[in-house]
């Protein structure tokens, strides 16, 4: 039998509205919009299908502001995650956000309407308090703290939402269940009890033996459950992780597990997570959760040090048990022992008994040079899947952003390079240049900062698709300010394909040698007011704290500065 929902009933609102969905349609085409953020869908399709049960909508003040408190819902149910909707004072002013106004919130893929809110409320909030009690502290080390200082909004929206459909996607959907559907599948198997696997990154054998132990030390099955919506920036893309998890499944006794995809957009959270993640698997179904070692903890802070400890999440999920109603299955080290040829459970080894292990840092290694990978760590298919996706580091795309004022060298720089890449060999190469996408220099016109940092995103889109394809991308935009830098670097990092390689060079020529040696007078006709925004004469260069590399065209030669850049490329294995 499947376990009771969180709060006794599975908000399932795709079911609950689909008589009146026809009509909501109707409506949702005579209202204005929010277009929702990646995020934000990721979230929504969670409220409509149940896995956020017991919540109908995005949190209210009185809802946001006691879960950021006491990891509960104002009426008292626990909660320990705020789930915002986040608008910017342009929305609120243009779309006329304000209580009691209904929205169509629409799927930022296709602009399809999934669903219209009732606004109950439209707050502001304290970042540094959300960033100190959510996530433990106001650290942009942490990655949520990053996107709540950097992309989140002015304000949040609460209010109840009505499905108009279910979020669509093309990508396998025969993994695609929702609670309902879940719960059904349980029920027609006759699953009594469900042990959960969180993971967002590949599965290997120490895996697929821990989770068939803990299924077997309570006579249940296992459902391998992982995160298909956003993780943390540079983890394995989920199409990979898919074909890893598709090969594992074959290796599980047969008819004990079930693979099925989870929509979640992660906050690596830590304790706080871990609890979220219960009471989401408990909504799908499950009886029991295993709970690891640091869960969901984002690594490092910005003093070198773990911003959770290792049983942090342990603990609290411990703590609210009675509440949870989901048993918690802690998280045992596997190690193999080659001497029985199998994995035991370190604490149960004895002293002196050899054992063997690959470190996630050792297993990138050994994917990146080619190495050999033991068939006691992974089985083959798993690691053919890896291969595909991960080639060695002299195949891998990356891109090369040359920041700098106008006429600083960059765009010679560029092109140069460009040539040498072309000599050396082995992937294609891409010049951007100018302010735009096009293939070279862009006659400078009068901008905005809005207009030169929504240049930047398209220069971006194009740069990570080409990345992600194996090209070498060489991009040359002014590029002046350093939240258009940071937003180019992340969706390399992010979704550049393998190693997400990304190097800043500043181009740090003086500004006055830039327009001393002016041929086309564009400096000229800046300061007469012809052009407006130009970069160093009315509008700021905020010149790079986190360059690659520095260089100077009045104390470099052009040849002296792309050998710098090449030999920059070797040390980092891409050349």
């Amino acid at each position: 039998m499947a376990n009771i929902p969180h709060g006794g009933i599975l908000k399932d609102l795709v079911a609950r509205d689909e008589h009146i969905s026809a009509q909501l349609r109707e409506e949702a085409a005579g209202l204005k919009d929010i277009v929702l953020t990646e995020r934000q869908l990721c979230d929504l399709e969670l409220i409509l299908n149940g896995g956020f049960s017991p919540l109908e909508g995005f949190m209210n003040e009185a809802d946001y502001t006691s879960v950021v408190d006491t990891l509960r819902l104002a009426d008292g149910t626990l909660f320990p995650m705020p789930i915002t909707l986040d608008v910017s004072h342009a929305d609120v002013q243009n779309v006329g956000i304000t209580a009691g106004a209904r929205l169509t919130l629409r799927d930022p893929r296709d602009d399809s309407a999934l669903a219209i809110i009732t606004v109950e409320d439209v707050y502001s909030f304290d970042r540094v308090k959300e960033a100190a009690q959510v996530f433990g502290a106001d650290d942009i080390a942490h990655p949520a703290v990053k996107y709540l200082r950097k992309q989140v909004k002015d304000y949040y929206v609460g209010g109840k939402v009505q499905a108009i459909q279910a979020v669509q996607h093309f990508d396998y959907v025969a993994y695609r269940y929702t609670p309902t559907e879940l719960r059904a599948h349980f029920k027609k198997l006759a699953w009594r009890k469900v042990v959960a696997f969180q993971t967002r990154n590949p599965m290997h054998r120490a895996h697929r033996e821990l989770t068939v132990r803990a299924a077997r030390q309570r006579q249940a099955n296992v459902l391998v459950h992982p995160v298909v919506g956003l993780t943390k920036p540079g983890d394995v893309d989920h199409y990979t992780r898919v074909r890893v998890y598709q090969a594992i499944m074959a290796k599980y006794p047969n008819g004990m597990g079930q693979l099925a995809l989870l929509p979640l957009a992660m906050r690596m959270a830590g304790p706080r997570e871990a609890v979220w993640h219960a009471i989401i698997r408990k909504n799908y179904g499950a009886t029991h959760f295993i709970v690891g070692r640091d869960h969901a903890g984002p690594g490092k802070n910005s003093q070198g040090v773990d911003f959770y400890g290792p049983y942090d999440a342990q603990e609290l999920v411990s703590k609210f048990k009675d509440e949870l109603q989901i048993e918690m299955v802690p998280f045992q080290m596997m190690t193999y022992v080659p001497s029985s040829d199998d994995y035991q459970p370190t604490d149960e080894i004895a002293a002196g008994v050899q054992t063997l292990d690959i470190s996630g840092t050792e297993l990138r290694r050994r994917l990146k040079s080619g190495a050999p990978i033991p068939d006691w760590f992974s089985y083959d298919a798993v690691v053919k899947t890896l291969r595909e996706s991960y080639p060695p580091r002299d195949k891998q795309g990356f891109v090369l952003l040359l920041t700098g004022y106008y006429n600083s060298g960059k765009d010679i720089i560029a092109k140069a390079l460009q040539t040498a890449l072309y000599e050396q060999g082995g992937r294609s190469v891409s010049l951007l240049l100018g302010e735009s996408v096009r293939g070279d220099s862009d006659a400078p016109t009068s901008l905005t900062p809005e207009e030169r940092h929504a240049n930047l995103e398209k220069i971006s889109f194009v740069a990570t698709e080409l990345t992600r394809s194996g090209a070498a991308v060489i991009a040359a935009p002014t590029a002046p300010e350093e939240r258009s830098r940071a937003y180019l670097k992340d969706s390399v990092v992010s979704g550049g394909g393998a190693g997400g390689n990304y190097f800043c060079i500043h181009v740090a020529t003086p500004l006055e040698h830039c327009e001393k040696t002016d041929r086309r007078g564009v400096y000229s006709k800046a300061r007469s007011g012809d052009i407006k925004g130009f970069v160093g004469v009315d509008a700021q260069y905020e010149a790079p704290t986190d360059a690659s590399l520095v260089v100077d065209t009045t104390s470099q030669s052009i040849p002296e500065i792309v050998h710098s850049i090449v030999l920059l490329l070797e040390t980092n294995g891409l050349v």
